[in-house]
């Protein structure tokens, strides 16, 4: 049944009915600073704001008697890249975690300076720029100009932004990416967990015509009131080599891409929270509210084992009127945390949402496969030799909608065309081994990075036909049922770390997070309400492939269909118990 597209773009938590909680534009936001007093006014900033265009803007109405910048106390652009080379290397895509700091990026004797002008001198100074609140930490008000990971990604594209301390505003936006992946967002992150607990003002900078400032005590009480109710983050929607036309179609969505091959919409490290204040909505990045409340959020014991981190992944890969993704394998436990410093993997599986004729999954390797000569033919391939033939290598698996395939790290994989995946992950989603693209170019006219020595320390041999078809094609396991639903196992395999359950139902089901963070994605009906027993938090309604998160914190949780007929709920979850 083709549903009518109900899905929400655009979801927001509720937090007041007063849109005056919120400054909308430069002068209402100049106001309230203005109002603060300040005595010393610091704008911490995010890597990727427009600092400059923010300076002028505050500057102007403030009237600073002095402007401390902190792109004056830089470290040159090749110390810095003298300190990052051992953590980036050559590759195009993958550098190593690492433990810099973004005071690390400043020359000691500037920043002693730059403390002395502001130390010195009557009248209010503005110190302003990624690393500010390092420069001033006495500071009486303290902006934190923040903004989304993807907007970043945008400016990054268009070639607006450089990296932080970098001259590479028209390098290629996949380099630029790589460097903020590796260094300037986990460095920025390490400084931003610390201030929030603390900061007078947040202000969203992602318009950069329009910003939007809302108080320090504010913003805390917004993520304290997001922690105690189901929640869904901001999706987007990107287009690739293989993508397809289903998104598009079911999603309503604009038809100026090409395609659309990616839905981030349960990433936090990516996605973005949208908090209403009447007809208002600020923006800030999902990541605030793990930094903020991890416990409340994961839960005790997944809070412990992954820290601030948010270890479950959802999003959709469409390939419907599309292409293969690429043939790729995941790096193992031990590899990942040896060459790139991630302590745990991408394990996976896809679910499959929908599915057209003669689709197919390819998983695994067929019996008997000769290594040595399967090797040489990818790199006969890679070098512009006779195109790989997958088929005689790598299974390929018929799949329908609602089949759910196990793909654990080390496994041959990728989905077929006319496909359209539900892919339920670990969440360091950038360590892909591409093994073969399909002799095809990227959307940039540039052949995509394939990575044969990473990928064959990490396939696993043993894993052909036979193997396959046992451990990881459609296992399923009723474990529970009443008068109008009925739980599964499905799904995830004994060496993953995220079980998975589907619940089919025509009436009310009874869900408790136990402790642990839920995610959960509407994947059969049109429309389902999640409600708390006790009234704890407002009815919740959910859409026809919405993903949604519901905190450790909330408990007792219930999820009924608000129309007759059959719904479908496939929910994960980290498992803590032997």
């Amino acid at each position: 049944m083709k549903l009518r597209s109900s899905y929400d773009k655009r979801p927001v938590v509720k937090i007041s009915s007063s849109s005056a909680d919120c400054a909308v534009g430069w002068a209402a936001v100049l106001e309230r600073l203005r109002a603060s007093k300040a005595r010393t006014l610091c704008v911490e900033c995010y890597p990727g704001a427009f600092v400059e265009a923010m300076e002028k803007a505050i500057a102007g109405a403030v009237r600073p008697s002095r402007v401390v910048r902190t792109s004056e106390c830089m470290k040159t652009p090749g110390e810095v890249e003298a300190m990052l080379a051992p953590h980036l290397g050559d590759d195009p895509v993958f550098g190593r975690m690492n433990g810099v700091e973004i005071g690390d990026f400043f020359d000691p004797a500037k920043v002693a300076a730059a403390r002395e002008r502001i130390a010195k001198g009557q009248g209010t100074p503005l110190i302003i720029g990624t690393g500010a609140s390092l420069l001033a930490p006495g500071a009486d008000a303290l902006v934190y100009a923040d903004m989304a990971r993807w907007e970043i990604q945008t400016r990054q594209r268009n070639h607006e932004i450089a990296n932080w301390g970098a001259r590479n505003r028209a390098e290629r936006a996949a380099l630029k990416y790589k460097r903020a992946y590796f260094v300037d967002w986990r460095a920025a992150d390490r400084l931003k967990k610390r201030l929030l607990p603390k900061i007078d003002f947040l202000l969203d900078t992602n318009d950069r015509e329009n910003p939007k400032l809302i108080g320090g005590d504010l913003f805390r009480r917004s993520l304290e009131a997001t922690i105690r109710r189901p929640f869904r983050v901001v999706p987007f929607f990107d287009p690739g080599p293989w993508g397809g036309e289903w998104m598009r179609r079911h999603f309503d969505l604009p038809k100026d891409p090409p395609n659309y091959a990616w839905c981030f919409d349960c990433v936090p490290e990516e996605n973005s929270l949208l908090l209403a204040f009447g007809n208002v909505e600020l923006e800030i990045p999902s990541l605030d509210l793990v930094f903020a409340h991890p416990w409340e959020l994961l839960g005790e014991a997944v809070h412990g084992r992954f820290g601030a981190e948010f270890p479950i992944r959802f999003d959709m890969l469409d390939t419907m009127e599309g292409g293969n993704l690429s043939l790729q394998v995941h790096p193992l436990t031990e590899y990942i945390q040896d060459k790139f410093g991630m302590h745990y993997t991408q394990d996976e599986s896809y679910y499959l949402l929908d599915a057209g004729e003669g689709a197919m999954v390819y998983l695994g390797l067929k019996e008997s496969v000769n290594p040595r000569k399967m090797w040489q033919t990818l790199e006969r391939a890679e070098q512009a030799g006779p195109p790989f033939p997958a088929q005689r290598f790598v299974n390929r698996w018929p799949v329908k909608k609602h089949d759910h395939l196990s793909i654990p790290a080390g496994t041959i994989h990728c989905s077929g065309k006319d496909c359209m995946v539900l892919e339920i992950s670990a969440t360091p989603y950038i360590f892909t081994f591409k093994l073969w693209d399909w002799g095809r170019l990227g959307l940039d006219g540039e052949p995509r990075p394939i990575h044969l020595e990473h990928g064959r320390e990490n396939i696993q041999w043993g894993r052909t036909t036979e193997w396959v078809r046992r451990n990881l094609v459609k296992r399923r396991e009723v474990i529970a049922s009443g008068d109008a639903w009925r739980e599964e196992r499905t799904g995830l395999d004994e060496r993953e770390f995220i079980e998975t359950r589907r619940h089919w139902f025509t009436g009310k089901v009874e869900h408790d997070t136990r402790g642990g963070v839920n995610v959960l994605n509407l994947v059969e009906g049109p429309e389902i309400v999640v409600e708390s027993p006790a009234g704890a938090f407002d009815p919740f309604t959910v859409h026809y492939a919405e993903t949604f998160i519901v905190p450790a914190a909330v408990g007792c949780y219930t999820i009924r269909p608000t129309q007759a007929g059959r719904c479908a709920t496939i929910k994960a979850y980290v498992r803590t118990n032997p």
